[in-house]
């Protein structure tokens, strides 16, 4: 079961596609975290989905908020795929221990060995304030995520 609105989220510290170690909690009190779980780097919907929220990072910046992209790729795999596709925020990597954090979140399907589609917004303070989770091949709205933004 995946973490619920109004839950603390769980802090964890991954290391990005730069290799940089990335802490949610480095977050707290500074800005809010749109946290995105995708399956894989390089397939089609995750591209289409990581793709618009390139596109669009300028919605987030106005809305004081980090956007991290988790999936349980290599981090030598997110930092071919963030150059290939221009990618300039965080990609960070499950990849060992082997879908921790995903599993943390209740996002890990342990039939396919990947994140299915989480998305939560964590506020300043640390909470889930909004989330959807979707199965592997649907993808996610991005406005959804703006118009929750909006609500903090």
């Amino acid at each position: 079961m995946s973490i619920q609105v109004g839950e603390k989220a769980p802090d964890f510290e991954l290391k990005d596609n730069h290799g940089a170690t990335v802490k949610l909690s480095d977050f707290r009190g500074a800005k809010n975290v749109v946290l995105l779980f995708y399956p894989f780097a390089f397939t089609g919907v995750c591209t289409g989905e990581l793709c618009e929220v390139r596109d669009n990072l300028p919605k987030f910046a106005d809305r004081d908020t980090q956007v991290l992209a988790v999936s349980n790729d290599s981090i030598h795999t997110l930092r071919v795929f963030a150059e290939q596709e221009g990618l300039e925020y965080p990609l960070l990597s499950d990849f060992w221990p082997h879908g921790e954090v995903s599993r943390a979140y209740g996002v890990f399907a342990e039939d396919k060995g990947c994140a299915v589609r989480g998305t939560f917004v964590i506020d300043k303070e640390g909470v889930v304030r909004w989330t959807v989770v979707n199965a592997l091949p649907d993808a996610r709205d991005l406005n959804e995520y703006v118009t929750a933004l909006d609500t903090l």
